[in-house]
This record gives structure tokens, sequence and C-alpha cells, in this order.
């Protein structure tokens, strides 16, 4: 990488060269990234962005990678990896919670739940960061950002800036900032919430959590891969091609649920991908229906 040599004069001891992402992804496949810079605030990310912005210097946010596939040739440029993870509580009426971009969303809700605070019980049950749930309108259990969030704080090249819910033109599992060009990071989210009492947050929650351990595999997964087509649901599709306990390599499609990929160890990301396509290919051919991927391909594929 061409770039090193003032990456490593403008962010010193903080820059990390030819870092395996494997075990920043919740599937743990990835290769390595050409540099890694942690951020561990919502300023410093701002800070680093910005800094990189200045460079020119191409860059991947990664926040808990629960809904990525790096590929096996690693991800050039600079990954920051977004460990700001500061959580607020303000318990007036109504009570609401703000948090940063790399807070474990889950983490938040059971935080909520000691509280006696409701709204996110949803979330109990959903992998990753709140800002990879406010890109991406993450949901579970009828609840999701569109519902929660109240504003969100991003980084563009205007500066800092609060952008209301409306503004985020949320839809099933996108918003603006997954359909646009715009250069941006978030930042923050500020979320509403009500009050109830512990007990009837933690019934509700342990109700989400047994359902999702019910139905979905354990183990190194990314989660849904697919888009729920509408009107039906991508794993039903799966499974009717029959397609469960298909594999390539260690990746195999969950025989517990098919919108599941599982990493039996040792996985490659393009033994992932041809399983993706393998999938696609055969719920086109056999219900005309075309399966749009819910993560992303990171990296050079």
């Amino acid at each position: 990488m061409t770039m090193l040599p003032a990456l490593r004069a403008a962010f010193g001891e903080r820059l990390q060269e030819n870092v395996p992402l494997a075990a920043y992804t919740s599937a743990r496949i990835g290769g390595p990234a050409d540099a890694l810079i942690i951020a561990r605030s919502a300023d410093e990310l701002a800070e680093t962005v910005t800094r990189l912005w200045e460079m020119d210097a191409p860059y991947t946010i990664l926040g808990g990678g629960s809904n990525v596939l790096v590929s096996d040739k690693g991800v050039r440029g600079v990954v920051v990896l977004n460990r700001a993870k500061e959580i607020r509580f303000e318990t007036g009426d109504p009570p609401k919670v703000w948090a940063e971009a790399g807070a474990a969303f889950s983490n938040l809700a059971n935080r909520a739940a000691d509280l006696g605070l409701a709204g996110l019980e949803w979330a109990a049950t959903v992998p990753g960061t709140v800002g990879g749930a406010v890109y991406g309108n993450a949901g579970a259990f009828g609840g999701d950002m569109a519902d929660s969030l109240i504003e969100a704080e991003l980084l563009t090249q205007n500066g800092r800036e609060r952008w209301p819910v409306d503004k985020m033109e949320y839809g099933y599992r996108t918003s603006v900032l997954k359909r646009s060009t715009l250069k941006f990071v978030i930042l923050s989210a500020e979320m509403r919430l009500s009050h109830s009492t512990k007990e009837a947050v933690r019934f509700k929650m342990t109700e989400f959590v047994a359902k999702r351990k019910s139905s979905q595999p354990p183990g190194a997964s990314m989660g849904s891969m697919f888009k729920n087509p509408p009107g039906d649901f991508a794993g039903r599709l799966i499974e009717a091609a029959g397609l469960k306990g298909s594999r390539v390599g260690n990746a195999e499609i969950s025989a517990v649920h098919g919108n599941f990929f599982v990493n039996h160890g040792d996985t490659k990301a393009s033994d992932v991908f041809e399983l993706i396509k393998l999938t696609q290919k055969a719920v086109m051919e056999r219900f005309n229906v075309s399966l749009e991927l819910e993560i992303e391909l990171v990296g050079e594929w």
C-alpha cells in the first residue's frame, strides 16, 4: 500500500499493519487489512475519519462484523474498527438513551431492561452495533430502528450533523444512507424508550431470546444472509429448494434455519460466496425469485 508511510506519520502507534480480520467478524472469516486503526470514542472516530478524508485514503468502517463477509484477499486501505461504546440513559418522561455507534446493541437492550425501560426488547437478539443498526434499519420480532430512533449524529463533509429519523428514509433493512454516495460516518444515536418494570421487560426479552435460540443455529454465522422477498421468507424458499445442509468446503447452509450460513472452522470467504451463488441460482430456477443479500461483501472480490 503506497500510502503506508503517510499513514504511519499521521497515526503513529495507533496504526496496525497487515491485520487479519477474521477475529473481528461474527463469521470468523476474512483476510488481512492493509492497515487498521481502532477508534475508542465518537470524537476519536470523527477525528480519524476526518484525517483519512483529508489524506484521500481509502477506508472501511467495521463495527461488530455481524452482517459482513470479508473476502479472503482482505481489505485494501484502512479499516477503522469502531469501538466507541459509551451509553447514557435519561430516565425522565419520556425516557431515552444515547449511545455511541460502536456500542453492542444487545448490551444496550439489556442495560435498558435493568433500568425497567421498555422499547428495545427486540434488540436483545440483534447482533452487531448501534451504528450498524442505524445504517441498515435492523429489526426483529416486530421492532426496528425506524420505530426506535429519535435522531442520529453523523459526520459528513459539512461537519457533524443531527439527522432525525425521518431523514433516514427507512425501508425494510435499508436506509437513505445505504443507498447514498454521501461520504459519512455514524457517530451516535438517540432512541426512545418508555417506563415499565424490570420484570416485564425481562419477561418479553426472555421470550424473544428463546424464540431466536430455537429457530437459529449456534456457532459462527453472519446472521440473515438474504433479505426476505416481499410476502415471503428467504429461509422458507431456501428450505423448499432442498438446500438446507448444503455445503461448500466448511461453509454450510444451516439445517436449523435456511437463511443462516454456518462456519464449521477454517472456512474460506470464497466457499461462502459459492454457496450464496448456488442458493440464488436454485431459488431463481425453482421459484423465479431473486434473493437479495442482506449482508455486505467487504474487500476485494
